[in-house]
């Protein structure tokens, strides 16, 4: 149990163990401009071709009013029947259209089915318009789909590796028109920063102005630097390649601890301090079995058979340890100390829930 513990938390500690050491970071990988962006496209369509594993037309009633809408627009009038197809399925296409992308060129779109349809392998959507938010059409999605999943069935038996109802179609959709982003407009930039910080963003501003000069960039907030760029189209994005490798010491984070308390998993993050505090930890298990006996009557007796309960409880209870923390508990101590006392991860959620409720444990605690 120890070092199922001390193996959980061997790479926190790695991370944990030097607080002082700040890693330099370069402005690209902690903070983005403003208004440089990807839009998020979705479109509906059907998908053709299958062999058999398609949508069960009597369950998916969309499916064959889809079909019959698409045969309307090419000239064919479909009689009033009850279609029964199984090589089609509807599906939805969805695709995140990048920032700066110009009219004709290609991008990948993932098709995901949307009825009851066993495996999109083999199929092929057909054109299928992508729209935004704004529900403008922005690329127009058509291609062969790439399953990445297989399966197969027999009457006793069946395999099944990955799902077959989402495939990718590489460059499969085509920009009809750009989104105009903000970067050209203006004379000022405004940086944000991934995870808003007040020392980060000061010292963003900071190496910003080392490397171009006094009143180049100013803090606004904790989460946005607005930095002073060149208007010149060409003279902006030379200055932006060099503003975005330029690196800087970020702060710190907040003393945090994580914990999913469904699968008992607990994460201890950098600055995790503990006021003096003591921990009990024991466990109390009952046990309670059945032997039910069966009393039979003497011979001639005129008695009946009856069952008779015969329940055991047996309790067991571990000792209790006590461990004290004094003040200014580092990571690493905090850690050895729960290994000593046995915590399990699930232990240790329950143990630095109450710590924090005791007001002991100076960090954010996150339950996800």
């Amino acid at each position: 149990m120890y070092s199922r513990i001390s193996l959980f938390f061997s790479c926190l500690l790695l991370a944990g163990l030097l607080p002082g050491i700040a890693q330099a970071e370069r402005i690209k990988d902690i903070a983005s401009i403003q208004g440089v962006r990807t839009n998020q496209l979705i479109g509906y369509g059907l998908v053709v071709g299958l062999d058999g594993t398609g949508d069960q037309t009597t369950q998916t009633p969309f499916t064959v009013q889809s079909i019959r809408n698409m045969l309307m627009q090419m000239g064919v009038n479909l009689p009033p029947v009850n279609l029964q197809l199984k090589n089609v399925a509807a599906v939805m296409v969805t695709t995140s259209l990048p920032a700066f992308a110009r009219p004709g060129q290609s991008i990948d779109v993932t098709v995901s089915s949307l009825g009851n349809a066993s495996s999109l392998r083999g199929g092929t959507l057909l054109m299928t318009p992508l729209k935004g938010v704004n529900g403008q059409v922005y690329a127009m999605a058509q291609g062969s789909l790439i399953v990445g999943g297989y399966g197969a069935s027999g009457q006793g038996a069946s395999v099944k590796v990955n799902s077959l109802g989402t495939a990718r179609i590489p460059n499969g959709a085509t920009v009809e028109q750009s989104v105009p982003t903000e970067l050209g407009q203006g004379q000022m930039l405004n940086l944000s920063l991934n995870a808003p910080d007040f020392t980060t963003a000061s010292r963003l501003a900071q190496a910003v102005n080392a490397n171009f000069g006094p009143n180049t960039a100013q803090p606004l907030s904790a989460a946005q630097v607005e930095v002073r760029a060149p208007v010149t189209p060409g003279e902006r994005v030379n200055f932006i390649a060099a503003l975005e490798n330029l690196t800087l010491e970020s702060a710190i984070p907040v003393a945090k601890v994580v914990i999913d308390a469904r699968s008992g998993t607990v994460v201890l993050g950098q600055n995790v301090r503990l006021r003096p505090a003591a921990v009990a930890h024991g466990n109390l298990s009952v046990t309670i079995s059945e032997n039910p006996q069966v009393s039979q009557p003497g011979a001639f007796s005129n008695g009946q058979t009856v069952v008779t309960p015969n329940t055991q409880i047996e309790t067991r209870e571990e000792k209790g340890r006590l461990m004290l923390f004094s003040a200014g508990v580092t990571l690493e101590q905090v850690v050895r100390a729960l290994n000593a006392v046995g915590a399990t991860p699930t232990d240790l959620v329950a143990i630095l829930q109450s710590l924090k409720l005791a007001g002991a444990l100076q960090a954010e605690l996150e339950v996800v």
